[in-house]
């Protein structure tokens, strides 16, 4: 049968897409990126906040109305959403053929097959324990010159906003072992020029193994491997960066110098109350120590404004802490009050119109900051990976080792010469935007 999957959300929901589609294709289903060419259309769904969850309901809504029209045979609703709502799914969306959780992408041939019999499926297990290895089918959804390897599943946190855990269940990290024959496998198949190693922490790696931090020692063989000129770390929880890891990222040239920092807020009494777990004291240190270690190193992070109870004053607080630490990359959201998050029944609740005049003093203020940012770039030379060619002859677009894919910016290459994807290239940057660049290849 013809399958074709849309993939919500994250980095890691897409490596759940690449392995459920991976186990249909060893079973003989064929993997097609056409939705109209597809009898059965998959959602791997994100319910992480109310934007997400609604993209994912709307989407599932347009596939059924397809299925109405004789267009498709089945739609299955797979992941996060199904994890957390799957009877009320099960309930509210009849035409859905089936509805599956996150235990399931490593067999989802099986789970799927009364589907043949035109049955009805439902799966979804209390506590998610799957955790992929590196025997486990891959069909990959990236381009060919880079992959995102997941290291760990699940969540060591208990953030009070955050229902992921409850989603995607406890932390539980992959041997050191697994992950470098992964690493091994997949640069046997395809040359490589990126890795991006994704976890929901992958500061904590290890920590369920042996209560010992152990993303430090992984980077090192990953590293030492020689298989890839860039490694990169997404996601890092603050509170579990440690002298060690910095110095090991420093220390490889192979490691990107970028990492995932997310702070979330900056006054002590919010981070108390998102039980984030670190203090404000332990953020700076981390992001002195990350600075001065590695002079170059870009630091994305996230914010949640709006949170219960955030007065005035903590916002102020807020915002003076970004502008003077002046992050290279940020992202912002706006507080969503998650049913079965203990954020929800808190006492401070923030009117939307609050969140959103604070999530607009916040965008505008790093704008401003990443605009001069990037004005400083001006007249320097750059390395820059190139993604894709453009529309416009000569025009290609790329990444430097300060962009993550699909969630920063990008360099706006001009040439002369045709550039090969996946290829390094030197650039002379020439202009600057408020997130991306502009250069020419030299």
């Amino acid at each position: 049968m013809k399958v074709n999957l849309v993939s919500l959300g994250c980095s890691r929901t897409l490596v759940d897409s690449e392995v459920a589609l991976g186990g249909l294709a060893k079973e003989g289903y064929t993997i097609v990126r056409d939705l109209a060419d597809a009898e059965i259309a998959i959602v791997n769904t994100c319910g992480f906040i109310e934007e997400a969850k609604t993209e994912s309901i709307e989407t599932i809504l347009k596939l059924c109305q397809l299925k109405k029209k004789g267009k498709l045979a089945a739609v299955v609703v797979l992941g996060c959403l199904a994890q957390r709502y799957g009877p009320e799914l099960q309930k509210e969306i009849k035409e859905a053929d089936a509805i599956i959780g996150t235990n399931s992408y490593g067999e989802l041939a099986k789970v799927l097959e009364p589907l043949r019999k035109k049955e009805k499926v439902y799966e979804v297990k209390a506590k998610p324990r799957y955790l992929l290895d590196d025997e486990t089918p891959r069909y990959s959804l990236t381009p060919g010159h880079y992959a995102y390897v997941k290291i760990s599943e699940g969540c060591i946190n208990a953030c009070s906003y955050c229902v992921i855990p409850q989603m995607k269940g406890a932390h539980r990290s992959r041997s050191i072992e697994s992950i470098l024959n992964e690493i091994r496998h997949i640069t046997d198949a395809r040359k490589l020029s990126e890795i991006n190693l994704v976890g929901q922490d992958t500061a904590a790696f290890g920590y369920d193994v042996d209560r010992t931090f152990q993303l430090p020692r992984l980077l090192s063989e990953i590293a030492g491997l020689g298989r890839v000129p860039w490694i990169r770390l997404l996601y890092a929880h603050p509170g579990h960066v440690s002298e060690e890891l910095i110095n090991v990222m420093s220390e490889h040239e192979a490691i990107c110098k970028y990492v995932d920092f997310p702070v979330e807020h900056s006054h002590d009494d919010m981070l108390k109350r998102m039980n984030r777990g670190v203090t404000r004291a332990k953020m700076e240190w981390g992001i002195e120590t990350l600075r001065k270690k590695m002079p170059s190193v870009s630091l994305r992070t996230t914010i949640i404004v709006g949170f219960p109870g955030e007065t005035e004053e903590e916002f102020e607080d807020l915002m003076q802490f970004l502008k003077a630490v002046r992050f290279e990359r940020l992202g912002t959201f706006m507080f969503s009050r998650e049913d079965k998050s203990r954020a929800y029944d808190m006492p401070g609740q923030i009117p939307d119109s609050v969140k959103k005049d604070r999530f607009n003093a916040v965008m505008a203020q790093q704008q401003e900051i990443s605009q001069e940012l990037n004005n400083a770039l001006i007249g320097k030379r750059e390395r820059v990976l190139i993604d894709e060619k453009g529309e416009e002859e000569g025009l290609f677009y790329g990444r430097r080792h300060a962009d993550a894919p699909e969630v920063d910016g990008q360099v706006i290459v001009h040439s002369s010469l045709p550039l090969e994807m996946g290829k390094f290239v030197d650039v002379t940057i020439t202009d600057a935007l408020e997130y991306d660049l502009i250069g020419k290849a030299e």
